[in-house]
């Protein structure tokens, strides 16, 4: 099928689509080379069909969705790539979708931002099943991202992303609740979470932060708008696309982001768990997106005997491979309030109290763990701002290069 790529009202290249796998077999003319996706290379009037591929294959569900195998069977559908295209590929986090050749469809007629959609593919991934007889496919769901089962819905005229939990203790529900009351105290800009009860299921909500006029662009889609000089850490790199893009606040983001990921142990910080958001229709960048999704943190995974609060060697993402590493790239702790921190742990234990899944012991475990960790950090805030302040920093990781 012949379609053309377009960004709201905006044609930006025609493509054609293959019936059976949904892939995209031919680029064709491109119309508008301002507008084609952030990190997809053209040069030479030649656009990188295989990264467009790669790009458009992203917006589909991941095969490790809970419960999508499931949910296939029941849609007759054999893989969540033949989703995308059910709904034109349009999604509540940017503004692009494909208009078959020869319609006269608008972007304003069916984009999700201002028209309802359908709840039968969010219902069916939650273990449920169409309310009508013919499954309605018109769903921002078809292109969500990540493996814990969630749903978009709306919510007094409101898009909101409802996300469940996962294993014996559904705890990442209550770790987006913790993150968010753990950022204000800080006042880093996040996205805020509340949790509510589906049956016996806890899982949380938030509203979209992406309206009909902007768009989310993940760190790994900036950081492929230019080539990475081998000498350059990953870090590094994203900072200089950043700079490129004029995205000012990048370095206070990273670094607000790394103490918070540190605080909470979260495991999953990768490149395309932040990101920036610009305006869709100027493409003017307006700054760092707020931070989202950090509920694979506070040892989610782990037995409560097996947590080990202080372990060095406790996984990270994106930059480093362990927590402590990775704080070494913080530039200055200067903005943590550490007093406000003070005693955040009773408040974990509230949280985490309300959970039917969580006993006694483990609750006192976690509150217990982040106040180790803050304690930790303040210390090691003592220590590397003192070793900053009295060293030369390294190019390497410091200087943002234009």
């Amino acid at each position: 099928m012949h379609y053309t790529l377009m960004h709201k009202e905006i044609p930006v290249v025609d493509i054609e689509l293959d019936d059976a796998s949904g892939a995209i077999t031919r680029v064709d003319d491109v119309h508008n080379a301002a507008h084609i996706p952030i990190g997809i290379a053209y040069k030479n009037d030649i656009l990188d069909r295989k990264a467009l591929n790669k790009w458009w294959y992203g917006r589909s569900i991941p095969a490790s969705r809970q419960g999508i195998q499931q949910a296939l069977a029941i849609l007759r559908i054999g893989s969540t790539q033949e989703l995308i295209d059910k709904s034109y590929g349009l999604s509540l986090s940017d503004q692009y979708w494909i208009k078959e050749k020869g319609s006269s469809l608008e972007w304003a007629e069916i984009n999700f931002f201002t028209n309802d959609f359908s709840r039968d593919i969010g219902d069916i991934l939650f273990g449920g099943h169409s309310s009508s007889a013919k499954i309605d496919l018109m769903s921002p769901d078809n292109t969500s991202d990540g493996w814990l089962r969630k749903k978009w819905t709306i919510i007094d005229g409101k898009r909101c992303l409802i996300k469940g939990g996962s294993g014996v203790t559904q705890q990442e529900p209550y770790n987006e609740v913790i993150a968010s009351e753990l950022m204000e105290k800080l006042n880093i800009p996040h996205v805020p979470y509340r949790i509510i009860m589906q049956g016996d299921y806890p899982y949380s909500v938030c509203e979209d932060f992406i309206d009909a006029d902007t768009e989310l662009i993940s760190a790994d889609y900036i950081m492929k708008s230019q080539k990475k000089a081998n000498h350059l850490t990953t870090y590094q790199h994203y900072l200089n696309c950043c700079a490129a893009f004029g995205i000012s606040n990048a370095q206070q983001a990273v670094d607000q982001m790394i103490v918070i990921d540190y605080l909470l142990a979260n495991t999953d910080r990768h490149y395309n768990n932040f990101g920036a958001i610009r305006n869709a229709n100027s493409l003017e960048w307006i700054g760092s997106a707020p931070i989202y999704d950090s509920g694979t943190s506070l040892w989610c995974n782990t037995p409560t005997k097996l947590i080990r609060p202080l372990a060095s060697d406790l996984p990270s993402k994106p930059f480093k491979e362990t927590h402590e590493e990775q704080l070494k790239l913080v530039s200055s702790f200067d903005w943590v309030n550490f007093e406000a921190l003070q005693h955040f742990g009773n408040r974990v234990c509230e949280i985490f109290a309300e959970s039917p899944y969580l006993d006694s012991e483990r609750c006192v475990c976690l509150s217990s763990a982040l106040d180790q960790r803050i304690e930790r950090l303040e210390g090691l805030a003592l220590t590397m701002n003192h070793e900053q302040h009295h060293s030369p920093k390294i190019e390497e990781e410091f200087e943002i290069k234009l």
